[in-house]
């Protein structure tokens, strides 16, 4: 199939039909259902919707309206991971006071500002936050809103797996989250010694697969799309195990079942060490 260098990929329209997508999960849930627990540590069903909410408020503040709040001294990657944390459970915890639809109204009032908001931007200006779980300090715009639609296709899919609902793992849907998921490949490898022009292909399989390759080159490793024509490594997963895998979806003990790795596997182990999610 040959290498294609990976791109920048433009999820904006994504937007709108995603978020009717949670408000009609959201109004057939049962009263039963908001309280059901979730694949996302301690949160409820209740308490991922009022994140959700969360996420897209602090972008209007942060971004749209430039509210630069209180924050510690941030010297590191864990720093900001407990800042975050901090953040989204003192969220949490308020919202517990909220009805469910409360919570609605203000999910279905905000979702179009934002929408208003980033598709005001130029996708190729930088953004005002890098995406710090695939290395970058300073990230493009498009990278950053791909970021945003992972984080809110991944709490939906977590919504709908707690109360039994069907996933939104059709191609249209997880395609575009496995694309920007992948991306934090080159730095999770970023310390994996190999030959230049050695390459890792990473096969994702079902109806919202693809191939991925990385290749080391002289200033480290790069992703492209595709196979070449031949691999060191060659790792094989399912599209439900790799979207898991990269958002701490999995134990390490069901990655290591259900990830196959053929040829070098200090190559291919690396990979049940990705994440593209902030943890």
């Amino acid at each position: 199939m040959g290498l294609r260098p990976v791109g920048p990929v433009y999820l904006l329209e994504l937007f709108p039909p995603l978020h009717r997508e949670l408000m009609a999960l959201l109004r057939g849930l049962a009263p039963g259902d908001w309280a059901r627990p979730t694949a996302c540590a301690a949160w409820s069903v209740k308490d991922i919707a009022a994140h959700l909410l969360d996420t897209g408020l602090r972008r209007l503040s942060f971004g749209r309206d430039r509210f630069t709040p209180q924050a510690p001294g941030i010297a590191s990657y864990a720093d900001l991971v407990a800042y975050l944390n901090r953040l989204n459970a003192e969220w949490v915890t308020a919202t517990r006071r909220l009805s469910p639809e409360v919570l609605m109204e203000l999910i279905d009032n905000m979702a179009p500002q934002v929408q208003e908001f980033f598709a005001a931007l130029d996708p190729h200006a930088e953004a005002q936050f890098g995406v710090a779980w695939a290395g970058e300090e300073y990230s493009p715009v498009w990278f950053d809103i791909g970021r945003e639609y992972t984080e809110r296709w991944l709490h939906q899919q977590q919504i709908r797996e707690a109360v039994g609902a069907p996933g939104l793992v059709a191609r249209q849907w997880l395609h575009p989250a496995l694309d920007i998921f992948m991306r934090a490949l080159p730095h999770t490898y970023q310390a994996v010694p190999a030959q230049p022009g050695q390459s890792i292909l990473f096969a994702i399989e079902g109806e919202s697969g693809d191939d991925w390759t990385l290749r080391r080159e002289t200033q480290g490793w790069r992703l492209f799309t595709g196979r070449a024509e031949a691999s060191a490594a060659r790792v094989g997963l399912d599209q439900e195990t790799a979207w898991k895998l990269l958002s701490k979806g999995l134990s390490p003990d069901a990655a290591q079942r259900q990830v196959r790795i053929e040829g070098d596997r200090k190559l291919g182990e690396p990979i049940f060490g990705a994440l593209a999610v902030m943890a």
